[in-house]
């Protein structure tokens, strides 16, 4: 006879926390959801909370149907891979020789490196050094600037540290320089970690806008969340109502609501498929040397 397990009033509370951060999460995303779904009759009646009213399409047809619009998302997208491949390279090649002990100044290095975690010039020079360096109003000026996060790269190379070495003196018994280890023996033990800087750095350059506000003027270059950023700001500024070529139907609360969907639902898709490895890589990156 199978006994039924006891359960701990520990095991409640938890559950219980977790079902409200569930709950916090997800209400303002289904109550967006719901106000992209409605009439603007009915949000003006404050008649919408989780369950669309009066269900229809437009908002959504008029961004797609704005070149506006579905140039922003494919560009951010396309930024959001040339920055996450980017970084993964800036991430590994700066972590990956720091795992040899033999490397003479290993924690100066590491010193300076994590120095600049905490310290950093302010926005002002970084300004005037990107100018100087001809980057402003450039693509380039959304990709190099941020391509490495030291934090990520503390993540990356403590769990390259976990791997045990006698795999590395293995591979240089039978030959292999640095390069060959890291590409056959390093890399594919990492997938974890991969995945899950990789997923950092996804969603932190889908959900980025500052650097483009403060470095790029170029409208066709605005990532979406920048262009969400004015749409919201136009209602009540004319000025830039104006320079987006907003007309006054498109400044609904539904229009504003499926643009914020439309932002979201791509990185809201990614994130599941790397999931699994989230836990494992931030966990295994977390353990110090």
């Amino acid at each position: 006879m199978v006994q039924a397990k006891n359960v701990k009033i520990g095991d409640i509370v938890v559950i219980a926390l977790c079902t409200l951060l569930i709950l916090v999460c997800l209400l303002p995303i289904l109550n967006i959801l719901a106000r992209s779904l409605s009439s603007s009759e009915a949000l003006i009646r404050n008649e919408v909370t989780l369950i669309p009213k009066d269900l229809n399409f437009n908002a959504y047809k008029m961004i797609l149907e704005d070149a506006k619009y579905t140039w922003s998302l494919t560009w951010t997208a396309i930024l959001t891979v040339i920055c996450v491949c980017l970084s993964l390279f800036m991430t590994i090649i700066c972590a990956y020789p720091l795992t040899y002990k033999k490397l003479k100044g290993r924690k100066i290095i590491s010193t300076f490196i994590v120095f600049t975690m905490y310290f950093s010039a302010g926005t002002i020079p970084m300004y005037l050094l990107l100018g100087d360096l001809n980057m402003l109003n450039k693509p380039i000026v959304l990709i190099v600037p941020y391509s490495l996060n030291v934090f990520y790269m503390i993540i990356m190379r403590s769990f390259l540290q976990q791997i045990p070495e006698s795999l590395r003196e293995s591979a240089e018994i039978d030959g292999a320089g640095p390069i060959r280890t890291l590409f056959s023996i390093y890399l594919p033990l990492s997938t974890p970690v991969i995945a899950t800087l990789c997923l950092f750095y996804a969603v932190g350059r889908w959900n980025g806008f500052s650097d483009a506000l403060m470095y790029m003027n170029d409208r066709f270059y605005y990532p979406i969340q920048l262009l969400l950023y004015n749409i919201i700001r136009s209602i009540s500024d004319i000025e830039i109502t104006t320079q987006e070529g907003f007309s006054p139907p498109g400044l609904t609360e539904s229009l504003k609501a499926a643009t914020i969907m439309f932002a979201t639902i791509p990185i809201l898709i990614i994130y599941p498929g790397l999931q699994k490895y989230f836990i494992t890589g931030v966990t295994l990156g977390a353990i110090k040397e």
